[in-house]
C-alpha cells in the first residue's frame, strides 16, 4: 500500500472545503437575491396577489331598468322568480362530473336529464342551442319557473345537490300590455360572454360575469343605461375557504328607466292590422302567377310628423321575447333562427329593404322640377314607352293622355317618369356621360336622405340603396371577375347577362335610369326611411332623425335626460313644389289610385295624403306599399309578396288612422275613442322610490281576440297599385 504524504492529504481536504464553502455561499447568495427580488422589488405586487387569494367576492346583480311606453306603461320590466342555477365548477368536482346531480335535479324539476345537461353545457361553434354562452365560472340558470316546493326540496337535501342553488331573483319580463308585443323594438337579453368582458375592460361600463346584456332592439341600444351597476361584497376567508370577516362592499346601483315614444295601444293596433292584412292578402290570387299571394313578411311604422318620434313599429313575422328569459330552449331557438320561420328576429322596419315602387315617385317629381321641368306639364301618359327594342309599359297598360306631374302621382302613371328620366339621362351624356353630369334624379334621392341610415336609435339599421354612377362602378368592380368567368356571348340568358355585365356593368344605361325613376331596378329603401320622407312632406320639409327613446330617467326619478328630436336637413324643394305634391297626394285619396279604399273618409276634418305602390321583384310576387301622412302622423306599411298597395296595405293603414282619431266605419268621428288625436308631449311620472306612476285611464282599450279597431274592409280585387 502506497503511503500518501500528510501534507498532500491536508491540501486536498482544504481544497474540498473551499469548494464546498463557495457552493454554499453561491446558494446563499442566490437565495438571498431571490428573496430580495420577491420581498423588496416585487413585494407589493405579491402581497396584493396573496391578499386577493384570501378574499372572495359575492356579486349582487343590479336591477335592470324598465322600458316604458309614452304613458308609463311597462313594455319591459322585472319580476321576482325562483331561479334554480348550477355551478359547473362545483359539478366538475364530483366523481362523475355532475351527471348524477343533474339527473336528480331533473327529477325534482319535472324535466328530462338531457334537457338539464344541455342547459349547462358551454356554447361553441359546433354546439347548438340550448347551451350556456356566458362564463363557465358563473352560475348557470336551469329554470326561472321553479315552485316553492321544488326550491324547498333542493335546499333541504343540499348534500344531494352540490353546486345547485334555488334563490329568488329579479328576472326580465316582457308583459305585452294589451297584447302589444313590440318584440323587435324591445329586443332581448342573454349572458355576457368572455370576449365581451375582455373588450369592455378599462371602459366606464365594464361587465361582470353575472351580467345579462341586450342583444337587439332597445335592450341593446340603451344597455349601458338600463343595466346599472352590480354590487360586490368581499369576504376574507382562510385557506379552508371559511369566512373570517368582511373586507368591504359596494352597493348595487339599479339601472335607469327608458321612456319611449311608443304608445302600447297604437302598437297593438299596428301589429294587429299588419297581421290581418297579411292574412287577407293570402286569400287573394296573383293574376300573374295564378297562385295566391304568399304575404310572407311585412312592417309598419307610425311616426310623429313634427318630431320624427316613433309611436308604433311592427314587424311580421314576430316572436315572444320572453322565450329568451332564463335560457332559450332548442325548439324555440330553431323556430327563431330557422329559414322556415322567415327570421322573426329581423326588424323589417329598419333592416328590411326592398324596391319602393311608386311611393318613391315623390323623389323624381321633385328632381324633375329642380331640373327645370314644369310641374303642370303636360306630359304624355301613354300605355308604354320604348327605348330601342325595349318596351316599358305603364301599370296595367293604362293611357291617361297628356297630364301634369300632380295627376301622374294621383294615377301613378309610370310612363311620365320614364320619359323624364330618359330625357335627363340623355342630357347628362347618355352612354358617354359628361364629366360633371347633373344626375338630378339620383342627387335628389340622396338629398331626401335615401341611400343612408336615418340614424334611428335602434341597432343594425341598413342603408338601403340608390344605384347611382358611383354605386354602379363599385358594384362592377366587386363582381366583374365572377361575371367575366361565367359569362358567354352565345350562352344561356344568364350567361349572356353575365357577359354583358363583364364588359359594361359599370355603365349607367338608359334602362337603369328608366327603372329607377319609378322606384324599381336596383333601388332599395326601408319602411323607416319612407316614413321619415313622408313625415317631412307633412311638416313642411324638415327631415328628422327618427327616435324611439324619449327620456332616460334615474332609478329614483329625480334625474331626467330627455332625448330631443333632431333635424338633419330639409327636403330639396320649394314651398310651391311641396304644396303641389301635397295636393296631388290628397288627390290619391279622393280621386286617385286609393280613392276606393277611402270612401267616406272625413277629409275635411282630417286631411289625409297617400301614395300607393305595387313594386315588382324579380322571381317573387309584387311588394305592397302604402305611404301616408296627416298633419300629425306619417304611417307607412309594406307587405312582401302581398300584391298591390291599395289592395293589401291600404285597408290596414286606414284602420290604424281610425284608431288614432276615433273615426267610425261610416266616417263620423267619436273623439272619446281616439287613441292619440294629437302627439303626446309629457313624460310619465317616476316616483322617488323608483316606481312608475299609474297611467291615466284608457278611454279606449283594445279588446282581446278581435280587431281593436272594428272590422277591416276586405282586400278584394279592385283598382290597383
Amino acid at each position: 500500500m502506497t503511503n500518501i504524504p500528510e501534507t498532500g492529504r491536508t491540501s486536498r481536504v482544504q481544497i474540498r472545503l473551499v469548494v464546498i464553502q463557495v457552493l454554499v455561499l453561491s446558494l446563499l447568495g442566490t437565495l438571498g437575491g431571490r428573496l430580495w427580488h420577491l420581498q423588496i422589488r416585487e413585494g407589493d405586487a405579491h402581497a396584493e396577489e396573496a391578499s386577493g387569494n384570501l378574499v372572495q367576492q359575492v356579486v349582487q346583480p343590479a336591477v335592470r331598468g324598465s322600458i316604458l311606453d309614452a304613458r308609463g306603461v311597462p313594455l319591459a320590466d322585472n319580476e321576482t322568480r325562483l331561479v334554480v342555477s348550477a355551478s359547473r365548477t362545483d359539478l366538475l368536482k364530483t366523481r362523475d362530473g355532475g351527471k348524477a346531480v343533474l339527473t336528480r335535479l331533473a327529477d325534482v324539476l319535472g324535466m328530462t336529464p338531457e334537457e338539464v345537461r344541455k342547459k349547462v353545457r358551454l356554447c361553441d361553434a359546433r354546439t347548438p342551442q340550448p347551451c350556456w354562452n356566458g362564463s363557465p365560472y358563473q352560475s348557470i340558470p336551469i329554470t326561472d319557473e321553479a315552485t316553492a316546493k321544488q326550491a324547498l326540496q333542493i335546499r333541504e337535501r343540499a348534500e344531494d345537490f352540490p353546486g345547485i342553488t334555488a334563490e329568488p331573483q329579479a328576472v326580465r319580463r316582457y308583459p305585452n300590455p294589451g297584447e302589444a308585443n313590440s318584440a323587435q323594438v324591445l329586443g332581448y337579453l342573454s349572458p355576457v360572454t368572455d370576449a365581451e368582458i375582455q373588450r369592455a375592460e378599462g371602459s366606464d361600463s365594464p361587465y361582470l360575469r353575472s351580467d345579462q346584456v341586450g342583444r337587439s332592439g332597445l335592450e341593446r341600444q340603451y344597455d349601458k343605461q338600463l343595466r346599472g351597476k352590480a354590487g360586490v361584497t368581499r369576504y376574507e376567508v382562510d385557506n379552508l375557504g371559511r369566512v373570517i370577516g368582511q373586507a368591504g362592499s359596494d352597493a348595487a346601483e339599479a339601472g335607469s328607466h327608458l321612456v319611449t315614444s311608443i304608445d302600447a295601444r297604437v302598437q297593438r293596433v299596428a301589429e294587429y292590422e299588419l297581421n290581418e292584412a297579411m292574412k287577407a292578402a293570402r286569400k287573394e290570387w296573383d293574376r300573374n302567377t295564378g297562385e295566391r299571394y304568399k304575404a310572407d313578411s311585412g312592417a309598419v311604422v307610425v311616426m310623429e310628423a313634427r318630431t320624427g318620434r316613433v309611436v308604433a313599429m311592427a314587424s311580421n313575422p314576430t316572436y315572444d321575447p320572453n322565450a329568451w328569459v332564463g335560457g332559450i330552449s332548442a325548439k324555440d331557438y330553431a323556430d327563431l333562427t330557422g329559414k322556415a320561420s322567415n327570421y322573426p328576429l329581423l326588424n323589417r322596419a329598419v333592416q328590411g329593404q326592398s324596391a319602393p315602387g311608386s311611393i318613391f315617385k315623390v323623389v323624381p317629381t321633385t328632381a324633375a322640377v329642380n331640373a327645370g321641368h314644369p310641374f303642370d306639364g303636360p306630359y304624355q301618359c301613354s300605355s308604354s314607352y320604348s327605348i330601342g327594342n325595349q318596351v316599358f309599359t305603364n301599370f296595367e297598360s293604362e293611357d291617361h293622355g297628356p297630364i301634369g306631374l300632380g295627376r301622374a302621382l294621383e294615377v301613378s302613371c309610370d310612363t311620365v317618369f320614364y320619359r323624364l328620366a330618359h330625357e335627363e339621362w340623355k342630357r347628362d351624356g347618355g352612354n358617354k356621360p359628361k364629366k360633371n353630369a347633373e344626375d338630378w334624379f339620383y342627387k335628389t334621392a340622396h338629398q331626401f336622405g335615401l341611400g343612408a341610415k336615418t340614424g334611428i336609435d335602434l341597432p343594425d339599421e341598413v342603408t338601403g340603396r340608390i344605384p347611382d354612377r358611383q354605386w354602379k362602378q363599385d358594384h362592377w368592380e366587386a363582381n366583374k371577375d365572377a361575371w367575366c368567368k361565367s359569362g358567354k356571348k352565345d350562352g344561356s340568358y344568364v350567361e349572356r347577362i353575365a357577359y354583358e355585365n363583364c364588359l359594361e356593368g359599370n355603365r349607367l344605361r338608359a334602362g337603369d335610369s328608366v327603372n329607377y325613376s319609378i322606384g324599381q331596378g336596383d333601388t332599395l329603401v326601408t319602411p323607416v326611411q319612407m316614413a321619415t320622407v313622408y313625415a317631412a312632406l307633412s311638416n313642411g320639409g324638415t327631415l328628422h332623425r327618427p327616435t324611439v327613446g324619449k327620456a332616460v330617467v334615474s332609478p329614483d326619478g329625480r334625474t331626467v335626460q330627455e332625448i330631443e328630436p333632431e333635424s338633419h336637413g330639409r327636403l330639396p324643394m320649394t314651398k310651391q313644389t311641396r304644396d303641389a305634391i301635397d295636393d296631388a297626394l290628397a288627390g290619391v285619396v279622393t280621386r286617385g289610385s286609393a280613392d276606393w279604399r277611402f270612401v267616406g273618409w272625413p277629409q275635411d276634418r282630417i286631411p289625409l295624403r297617400a301614395k300607393t305602390s305595387t313594386a315588382e321583384v324579380h322571381g317573387k310576387q309584387t311588394t305592397s306599399w302604402f305611404a301616408t301622412y296627416t298633419g300629425d302622423y306619417s304611417v307607412v306599411m309594406t307587405i312582401s309578396q302581398g300584391g298591390t298597395g291599395s289592395g293589401a296595405s291600404a285597408p290596414a293603414v286606414r284602420a290604424i288612422y281610425n284608431a288614432l282619431y276615433g273615426v267610425r266605419k261610416d266616417g263620423s268621428i267619436d273623439e272619446s275613442r281616439a287613441l292619440l288625436p294629437t302627439p303626446q308631449t309629457s313624460l310619465p311620472e317616476v316616483r322617488t322610490d323608483g316606481t312608475i306612476a299609474a297611467p291615466q285611464t284608457e278611454r279606449h282599450a283594445p279588446p282581446k281576440r278581435r280587431s281593436p279597431t272594428g272590422e277591416i274592409p276586405s282586400a278584394t280585387t279592385g283598382r290597383r297599385d
